[in-house]
This record gives C-alpha cells, structure tokens and sequence, in this order.
C-alpha cells in the first residue's frame, strides 16, 4: 500500500471542459472532511471526490449522474493501491455534454494521472506485539530486534523478572522475527502478538 509524501495536482482539458485533480494524505474521516473544504472550488460546476482509509471509505458525485465522478475516483485510488489518501476532481464546464461514460473517463482518468505523478511513500502493515524478557536476555534481544527493518520500540516497562517490550513490528517480517528471537534465547522469550495475528510462543509461524 501507499500513502503520499506531499499533495499533488493534476490538470486536463476535455472537450472545452477543465479538469484538476488534487490529491492528498489524510490522517482520519475529521480531517477528510476537513480537507474537502479547502481542496474543492465553490465556483466551479462540480467537485467530485473520494478517499480511503483502511476499510472504510467515501464518495460524492456533487451534482453528476451518479457513478460518474466519485466511485472512479475511488476506482483510481484502489487501482494503485492507495491508502489515507483524498483525490477531489474539479471540473469547471465547457458547454460539451461528455455523456456518462466519458465522464466516467474523465473523472477516473484524471484522478489516475494525478495519483501517477504523486510523490509516493509505501505504508507497511504493523502488527502489535509484545515481549516479555528476563534481564539476561535483554541486552541481546534488543540487539536483534535493532537488526530487523522497521521495529519500533512503542514502550519498555521493567517488573522483577525483566522488562516488558510493547513493539509494533511490520506484518511481513513478524515470523522471521520470532523465529530470531527464539533461537537466540533458546525459547526463552515469549512473543505475543497482537489482534491481527493469533497469540503465539517466539519460534510459532502460524498464522
């Protein structure tokens, strides 16, 4: 999946019509919303949109036969696999009817050119995860946790027996992880993972 690193834009001319797409990151539906406002034109004709965030995402015709801005939008934005992301498509008319499916065409293909230009950033899958480690382990764990690409140390919490690691470790490198970790302990440590992966010792690869 990918995110952008900045907002892009892009724009067209379709017969006499003017098309801009602008596209940017979003963080929740409140700052969807939010950036909506900024982003449309209230002078132009239509300022259809579409944006996605995880699960869950939203589109809007704005006035157009429905089907024919926002869920291209949408379209352009999966076809890439975008996520956190908003594409607001202006037109401003030009006196030439396009039909349903050239506006279809229009609105899809100006959100993909956009999207296509856009400065992209990959979003990794996170999974949480935490490791419960006695203190003659935790020196090396740490050490091989450091080793994997993307490992985040969320928090670290110390009781009598050692220190309790809450990491958030990307999706693909979690049964390697505990594969690591388990070997260089002799088993000793205990990987819990979090609800998108099912709990399981250091050393299990199930999914």
């Amino acid at each position: 999946m990918f995110s952008l690193r900045q907002q892009s834009s892009f724009e067209q001319s379709i017969r006499k019509s003017r098309f801009r797409a602008i596209a940017t990151s979003i963080g929740d539906e409140n700052d969807a919303k939010a950036r909506l406002s900024a982003l449309g034109d209230v002078g132009a004709n239509h300022n259809c949109w579409a944006w996605r965030i995880g699960q869950t995402y939203r589109f809007n015709d704005d006035g157009e036969p429905s089907g024919t801005g926002g869920k291209p939008i949408l379209q352009a934005i999966d076809g890439q696999s975008f996520d956190n992301v908003l594409v607001v498509v202006t037109r401003w008319f030009g006196g030439v009817l396009l039909g349903t499916g050239g506006l279809v065409r229009a609105y899809g293909g100006t959100a993909s050119a956009c999207l296509r230009a856009a400065d992209r950033i990959e979003v990794l899958p996170m999974v949480a995860v935490t490791a419960s480690i006695g203190f003659s382990d935790l020196a090396l764990v740490k050490a091989r946790l450091v080793s994997i690409a993307g490992v985040c140390v969320v928090s670290e919490n110390f009781n009598d027996l050692g220190a309790v690691l809450s990491l958030a470790l990307p999706d693909r490198e979690a049964d390697q992880a505990a594969i690591l970790i388990s070997d260089s302990t002799n088993g000793r440590v205990q990987l819990d993972f979090g609800p998108e992966r099912r709990a399981k010792p250091a050393g299990g690869v199930g999914r």
